[in-house]
């Protein structure tokens, strides 16, 4: 008595169909055995799965039962596949119509009492199943609305064990979930630029870093509204489109950092790791790799709040995923790459107390001591960020004016008619931004008058600026130029982009 049931395992971000094999066979020691590559999440469904067909009330074959996992190069983990090795043993022992899986996909994991509980990573199992040319998925109710965000998929949602059997012997019809428009899921309220008080020349670098998705880095005294500003640059970038949130969804669908009741993500993200994080929750790692911080904060911002205090090693690790825009992990069982095209956003004190260089309060750090702590950030880093600002302390006549902002609305036109210049700039190739370009693109688009180039002659010289910066100015001096509905990048935007450069005497 041999059946089969098609269940579903991801690896990295893409999910991989495997046959659930159950055959029956004289003996009842030992009663089930699992075999293809499971880990030890796997191998406990074993007691999962017999009380569940027992609680439920229906009948646990007294004979020996082997389960295989095909195919057995691939690794299995998670409790994903209780309910499928369930239904095997339902269906071999024929308490279930031979074809009433057909093209069907099955992934739950089951209590001991029959019910069905949340997993990670149904979105990659779904997109999977729709690509592999299945009709229908049989998910947790609770995940039901993340997989019903492909229309041309059937979508049941599974409470029980017991309601699955009633539905396959047609005792009892599940209704299928609704699918999910885009449209219908909404966007969250974030930080409006309104509320910031003072500061203009701070937001307008934020501006250009949105415009461009360069990198940024916000050097000032505590409570000048360093963190404030962070937080509401998303409000600013362009809305994702819907395969950008797919993309963003898939990866916290496999982290299972999906929010309840949000089955597909439309706000950009934000992410902001407190500097304990350790080196493989930035980047990611585990066992078997999980996505880190890096890869949460893809097509997003990656907030970095008291940059100094994080560990050198955690720091240097991000300097492959700003130039290549993905993370590679490496272990024995294999290498997993994972996306990681964040926009890189820091703050920092400019010492240990916070008030090197303010006229206000006077530091108590010495010279040594400053100089130590700035160097914590190195500078292969450092020349990969293309903005760095100076937040001063806000007066109190700024901070008691009643009167509002600029909208965060506002900014977020102008910011999204500079990226539909650069969209239409990069039209065919895999660029999105101004920050994304290669020197061969720096050479086509950011090309200077004499004018500008006796300009960057002289900053090179007195800047002492590498390779890497000075493709990095010009990048951002095409960002100002679209910003202002430039075709020609002139000594105004060059001597803009030249001023976000640290100075010598500083970090």
């Amino acid at each position: 008595m041999l059946a089969c049931v098609n269940a579903c395992a991801v690896i990295g971000l893409e999910g991989v169909i495997v046959d659930v094999e159950v055959d029956l066979t004289s003996g009842i020691k030992p009663p089930i055995i699992i075999v293809g590559l499971p880990d030890a999440s796997v191998q406990e469904s074993r007691e999962r799965v017999q009380s569940a067909i027992r609680n439920t009330g229906l009948e646990y074959p007294r004979k020996k039962v082997r389960v295989n996992l095909a195919p057995a190069t691939v690794r299995k983990e998670g409790s994903a596949y209780d309910l499928p090795i369930a239904l095997g043993i339902l269906l071999a022992n024929r308490q279930l119509p031979p074809d009433s899986l057909k093209d069907s996909l099955v992934m739950g994991e089951l209590s001991l009492d029959g019910s069905v509980r949340h997993i990670r990573g149904v979105l990659p199992m779904a997109a999977v199943a729709r690509q592999q040319g299945f009709k229908r998925v049989f998910v947790p109710a609770e995940d039901a609305g993340e997989a019903a965000i492909f229309p041309d998929l059937e979508v049941i949602p599974v409470n029980s064990l017991e309601d699955l059997y009633r539905h396959l012997t047609g005792s009892s019809i599940i209704s299928p979930q609704p699918p999910i428009s885009v449209d219908q899921v909404e966007v969250a309220v974030q930080t409006d630029f309104r509320e910031i008080k003072g500061q203009e020349h701070v937001k307008r670098a934020l501006e250009v870093a949105a415009a461009g998705s360069h990198n940024l880095l916000m050097i000032g005294p505590p409570g000048s509204g360093k963190t404030l500003m962070a937080r509401a640059l998303p409000s600013i970038l362009p809305r994702m489109t819907v395969e950008e949130s797919l993309d963003v969804t898939r990866i916290y669908s496999v982290a299972d950092a999906l929010p309840a009741g949000i089955p597909l993500i439309k706000n950009r993200p934000f992410r902001s790791p407190h500097h304990t994080i350790s080196h493989a929750g930035l980047v990611g790692g585990g066992n078997w790799p999980h996505p880190g911080e890096i890869s949460l904060a893809h097509r997003g911002v990656l907030f970095l709040d008291e940059f100094p205090e994080f560990g050198s090693r955690v720091l240097e690790v991000l300097r492959q995923p700003l130039e290549d825009k993905v993370v590679t992990i490496s272990r024995a069982q294999g290498t997993l790459t994972f996306p990681a095209n964040f926009q890189l956003v820091a703050a920092m004190n400019p010492c240990p107390c916070g008030y090197y260089g303010d006229a206000n309060h006077p530091c108590t750090c010495s010279p040594m001591t400053v100089t130590k702590y700035q160097r914590r950030i190195s500078g292969p880093l450092l020349d990969r960020i293309d903005i760095h600002v100076e937040v001063p302390r806000v007066d109190y006549e700024k901070l008691s004016d009643s009167r509002l902002g600029e909208a965060s609305h506002v900014i977020a036109q102008r910011v999204e008619t500079a990226r539909q210049l650069q969209r239409e700039r990069f039209k065919g190739t895999t660029l999105t931004a101004n920050a994304d370009m290669h020197p061969a693109q720096v050479r086509q688009f950011c090309s200077l008058d004499d004018s500008c180039r006796s300009l960057m002659r002289a900053a090179m010289n007195q800047l002492q600026l590498s390779a890497r910066a000075y493709h990095r100015i010009l990048k951002l001096a095409r960002t100002i130029a679209d910003l202002a509905g430039s075709n020609q990048i002139s000594t105004t935007h060059l001597a803009e982009a030249l001023q976000y450069r640290p100075r010598v005497d500083t970090i």
